[in-house]
């Protein structure tokens, strides 16, 4: 994530609560907003853990 409070984390770890949030408010435009998107669906779908297989060698995210 570029910004805000998660600034740093990796999409994928976002908290639902966040996604929510801005499927609520809105994503932003763009590229980001778009992959915030899909990143709901897949939360939403119950989906997280189709991602571990992708994350190996992803950066460890900040603890928060």
């Amino acid at each position: 994530m570029p910004f805000g409070k998660y600034k740093g984390t990796l999409l994928a770890d976002l908290p639902s609560a966040y996604l929510d949030w801005f499927a609520r408010q809105g994503f932003p435009k763009g590229e980001l907003g778009r992959l915030l998107a899909l990143m709901h669906e897949v939360d939403q779908a119950g989906g997280r853990p189709l991602l571990a297989p992708l994350r190996h060698g992803a950066p460890k995210s900040p603890a928060k």
